[in-house]
């Protein structure tokens, strides 16, 4: 079984492959795109009314927060850490002066208030109390893992079947096997041709994410893209396209944009992660024996 929806400004697939009753499958999916429903409600940066815009807005006062924000928050935070803050959640407000302020389906633009001076380090999180505390007035960017972690909460009320797959625009995560029982065989992108396959890959159990300069450019700066360097302000261009395999989507998610960033691929080599780094001479570097 098959179904397609439209999420966080991606077309969300989910195929199944089991079988148990046909009812049952539709139940089970139904259920995995809610998942995204909930993350995009609460994650949100483009709606004025989400739960992780109504926390920015309260600057120096403790928020309680659901886990579907806590999750993807806590998350960012230790990836900005681990990267020394090159990659950073509090870049939403870079991301707005760059033109990246537009609902994809309202098409209203969003304008925040927000230091210029702010880094994760502004964001306090309280594990006891499920608690954020902003220091000051910022803008969360949740962007590069809010779909992961939207594709793991998917992929736990499917994990029972014998083969799925979640296909967020290209970010996925591969379960089982296909009909055939072999591992699922994802195909990676044309950087420049959106019609071809540059790459397969065989995965199964595990997830696949890759970010490309070219997916989202700067309608007010052609120089810049969607990935960018909090401490610089500009768009990395070593890669045009990182593929990171991970196993988990949200772990994943996020280390393919690190990738791009200076130092990313150092950082993946230390945690053992495997990638597919290409060039826009459309060279190929693996990373981790993949």
């Amino acid at each position: 079984m098959k179904k397609t929806k439209l999420y966080m400004d991606t077309v969300v697939e989910i195929e199944v492959i089991s079988r148990k009753p046909s009812e049952e499958i539709e139940e089970k999916i139904n259920r995995a795109f809610a998942a995204f429903q909930k993350v995009e409600q609460t994650c949100s940066r483009f709606t004025a009314s989400s739960e992780l815009m109504l926390a920015c807005q309260k600057a120096k006062t403790p928020v309680e927060i659901s886990p579907f924000l806590y999750e993807p928050l806590f998350f960012a935070i230790e990836v900005a850490k681990l990267t020394d803050g090159l990659f950073d959640p509090t870049i939403g407000k870079i991301m707005e002066k760059e033109g990246f302020n537009r609902h994809y389906l309202t098409g209203e633009r969003i304008q925040s208030i927000s230091d210029e001076s702010v880094d994760y380090q502004d964001i306090v999180l309280n594990p006891e109390t499920q608690t954020v505390t902003i220091k000051k007035p910022l803008v969360i960017d949740l962007g590069a893992v809010a779909k992961g972690f939207a594709i793991d909460l998917a992929v736990n009320e499917l994990k029972e079947f014998e083969g799925f797959i979640v296909n967020a625009g290209g970010d996925l995560f591969a379960g089982g096997a296909e009909e055939s029982y072999n591992k699922w065989t994802i195909g990676i992108q044309h950087p420049y041709q959106k019609d071809q396959i540059i790459e397969t890959i065989q995965i199964s159990n595990e997830a696949i994410c890759t970010s490309g300069s070219y997916e989202r450019v700067s309608p007010l700066n052609k120089g810049k893209h969607h990935i960018m360097n909090p401490k610089t302000k500009s768009s990395p261009n070593e890669w045009v396209s990182c593929s990171v395999i991970a196993p988990y989507t949200m772990m994943a998610d996020a280390f393919s944009t690190v990738a791009f960033l200076p130092g990313g691929e150092i950082v993946m080599q230390e945690l053992e992660l495997k990638g597919l780094l290409m060039t826009p001479e459309l060279q190929i570097k693996r990373i981790g024996g993949f």
